[in-house]
């Protein structure tokens, strides 16, 4: 495949990947006040399709749910986006403390503390469409991605992540999807992949985080499927993607 922009479907899995390393520099108290995160100058605005809300709860019964956080506070939920509109970040006492507000329950444990307050129980909210076959045929011409690895954050201030596909990478010919592509290498702009969301699927799935928190502590994060208008392929690996 050729580099360039594509329009594209993320299972639950590569899009619950992606949207985690967003968030833990984008919805966080510390990069917001520190002015280093996407949020910086952001809140309260409309930057993502109306199609995506996005919330932070612990407290969810289909998640891995947490009572408390590590300094003792009880969780709350937090909406983190409404129909695109970027409307808080998570907080814990220190922060909540500089910025004249409460904690929401986010401290994360001691060997994580440096990163400040951290989003552990994302929610995205569902869409319309039954499956992933259905956005394929809303994409009708581009890729179909079921995994991703090996993410970096390379620009926090503007959400852009690169990383590599794997676990099965295909075109998406006609609405259909058909034959198999090399794994690829991209570069994104999350925010930029969330502004035009031609559909999600109807029904959100558990995806574990286990590799980016503090393993004694599951995580998860309910992840629908998601079509986007782009995705930016920056080159591609040497081995095959299934």
């Amino acid at each position: 495949l050729e580099p360039g922009s594509y329009r594209a479907v993320l299972e639950p899995p590569a899009f619950a990947e992606l949207l985690q390393y967003f968030a833990f520099d984008a919805f966080g108290a510390l990069g917001l006040l520190e002015e280093r995160s996407y949020a910086h100058g952001r809140v309260g605005q409309k930057v993502f399709d109306e199609r995506f809300s996005l919330a932070d709860d612990s407290l969810d019964p289909r998640g891995l749910p947490k009572a408390f956080d590590f300094e003792g506070t009880p969780k709350q939920r937090v909406e983190l986006v409404r129909d695109g509109v970027l409307t808080d970040v998570v907080w814990d006492r220190t922060s909540g403390k500089k910025a004249g507000r409460g904690s929401t329950g986010h401290a994360p444990p001691s060997s994580l503390r440096s990163w400040g307050p951290l989003p552990i129980g994302l929610s995205v909210a569902g869409g319309e469409a039954g499956s992933a076959e259905e956005l394929a045929e809303l994409v009708d011409n581009g890729i179909y991605i079921t995994r991703l690895h090996y993410l970096s954050i390379v620009d926090p201030r503007e959400g852009i992540v690169t990383g590599m596909t794997r676990d099965g990478t295909f075109r998406i010919r006609g609405g259909r999807v058909a034959d198999p592509l090399v794994n690829l290498r991209f570069t994104v702009s999350v925010p930029q992949l969330l502004a035009e969301l031609p559909g999600l699927t109807r029904e959100p799935v558990l995806i574990n985080q286990n590799s980016y928190y503090d393993q004694r502590y599951p995580t998860g994060l309910l992840s629908p499927a998601v079509a986007t208008a782009r995705f930016d392929v920056t080159g591609v690996g040497s081995g095959p993607g299934v």
